[in-house]
């Protein structure tokens, strides 16, 4: 028996009284499944569309909607200068795009913002960062785990088995730890940030000279650099503080600690945790890391091959720029301590953060080619061997093997659909690139496209010196924003969907699998 017209909105505890009441029967078994029936009819009913919506879907809306509103705040917000109205509404929506998705690919210069426009754009980064969307995905996951929670009739209370009750903890206790983690890096980062301008009269005469508030630029900083953005409230980025040493060191360990260091930073965090309070959800995590559904949250062995292998890409970078770029222009006037710093920062920046000290565009070809590559690779790149202890389990076996969908089947690589992003843009900016193939030629607009798929911000710019190589008396200004800036408005639209596809990749990353090359 049970109630034919069960509404949703039903208290719990009412519903175990009126049980009580319309079933006084010694049958405990027949109540007891009476109330499992209507409970999962509860559970089934008030289930909310976010669970069962695809993923994919879920997260393309939430960078979607912040994008929109993101916009609408810039738009209606005043720029820092009354007079100022040049942009059309594609560039707005572009940086809010460029903001969400943390691309930080620049259509305007970033000096005409306002001080309240630069806090919406510190919200947009904050929100759209890989660390704190995770967050509300741990967060939604308890509570989708909360509402499939098993009553015992027997007690009237909401009772799981233990391994099951360990879990749901255990990912509350990994919910505060990431809260925890996110709130200290930017409270600790913020203020060594403020401190060091304060300290450094080199570094606060940047910002005076360019009128900005040292707490707007240091939360700015260090929630897009955190977030890995790459977005900085100065025109020419961070060239402006090259010869500021001690701050490209205080912005190196953010940049790490934020993405492709994150889960070792984060083992560590917690292995801390557990020795301190010894707390068994904290033991629990470390060895049901499965069980989290957390994916930034690796076995031990993985996470350290995963430190090895950082480490290695930023050597090899570091060696190869320092060897070839030493003596270029692009390190005109700083010592060597200053050049080594600066080279340290530029190739630490250059998988997925996208500040940078010098002008790409004075970079060597070959390490051009070199920040492509790194550009187009995930943050969790292992190239050493697995071992055992990372071997997928029975349960993700079974769900690999699964029948492919035809969809999944017909599904291209990452890389090819980069090259058919490429290929339109090259359709959009065919006519520049006959009249200015200086500056539009393939390297540039690959350089444009893969920066903005990883969600780097490296870009080569628009100089106005190479156009004149071409049409000696053309009228032309430099600009302090980036190479797409010079794009038309089906360009940049293109490009904002390399960057939403770039920030969902996660989703497509086995896409291609069906293709057979030989």
């Amino acid at each position: 028996m049970e109630i034919a017209n069960w509404s949703p909105c039903t208290d719990v505890k009412n519903l175990l009284l009126l049980y009580k009441r319309l079933f006084s029967t010694p049958d405990q078994a027949l109540f007891t499944r009476s109330v499992k029936m209507s409970f999962s009819r509860f559970g089934k009913t008030n289930s909310l569309l976010l669970f069962n919506a695809n993923p994919f879907f879920i997260q393309f809306g939430y960078f979607l909607v912040f994008s929109l509103l993101g916009y609408l705040a810039l738009k209606v917000s005043k720029p820092r200068t009354a007079s100022f109205r040049p942009y059309e509404d594609i560039d707005v929506f572009f940086t809010s795009v460029s903001a969400t998705t943390v691309s930080s690919m620049s259509t305007i210069e970033m000096e005409v913002f306002s001080n309240t426009q630069l806090v919406i754009m510190t919200v947009l980064m904050l929100v759209g960062g890989e660390v704190f969307t995770s967050l509300l995905g741990l967060q939604l996951a308890k509570f989708k785990m909360s509402k499939n929670r098993q009553i015992d009739v027997e007690y009237e209370i909401k009772r799981l088995d233990g391994d099951s009750t360990l879990t749901y903890s255990s990912i509350g206790f990994l919910g505060y730890v990431v809260m925890g983690y996110l709130f200290v890096v930017h409270s600790v980062g913020s203020c060594l940030v403020a401190l060091y301008i304060i300290l450094a009269p080199s570094a606060r005469k940047v910002l005076k000279n360019r009128g900005l508030y040292i707490p707007t630029f240091s939360v700015f900083t260090t929630v897009s650099t955190f977030s890995n953005c790459g977005f900085i409230p100065t025109n020419e980025n961070m060239v402006a503080f090259k010869k500021n040493s001690g701050l490209l060191l205080l912005l190196i360990p953010q940049v790490l600690m934020g993405n492709t260091l994150y889960p070792p930073c984060l083992l560590f965090v917690i292995w801390v945790l557990k020795k301190a309070s010894k707390r068994p959800e904290f033991g629990y995590i470390l060895k049901n890391y499965r069980d989290m559904g957390y994916s930034h949250l690796l076995p031990f062995p993985r996470a350290a091959r995963l430190a090895v292998t950082v480490l290695g890409f930023i050597l090899i970078q570091f060696i190869l720029f320092c060897s070839m770029e030493w003596s270029s222009g692009a390190m005109d006037g700083l010592n060597s301590y200053q050049k080594l710093v600066g080279s340290l920062f530029q190739t630490v920046n250059s998988r997925h953060a996208g500040e940078s000290v010098v002008d790409i565009s004075n970079i060597s070809s070959a390490i051009l080619v070199l920040y492509v590559v790194m550009m187009y690779l995930p943050p969790y790149t292992t190239f050493l061997p697995k071992k055992d202890d990372d071997q997928i389990s029975e349960k993700v076996k079974e769900s690999q093997s699964r029948r492919k969908t035809l969809m999944e089947n017909l599904m291209l690589s990452h890389l090819s659909y980069l090259v058919v992003f490429v290929i339109l843009i090259c359709i959009t900016e065919r006519h520049k690139m006959k009249q200015d193939s200086l500056n539009f030629n393939m390297l540039n607009i690959t350089i444009e496209v893969i920066s903005a798929y990883g969600n780097v911000g490296f870009t080569t710019g628009y100089s106005c010196k190479r156009l004149q190589l071409l049409k000696p008396n053309s009228s032309c200004t430099d600009k302090g924003y980036g190479f797409a800036g010079r794009w038309s408005t089906e360009g940049k639209m293109i490009l904002i969907l390399v960057m939403f596809f770039g920030r969902l990749k996660k989703f497509s990353i086995k896409g291609g699998k069906a293709w057979k090359l030989s």
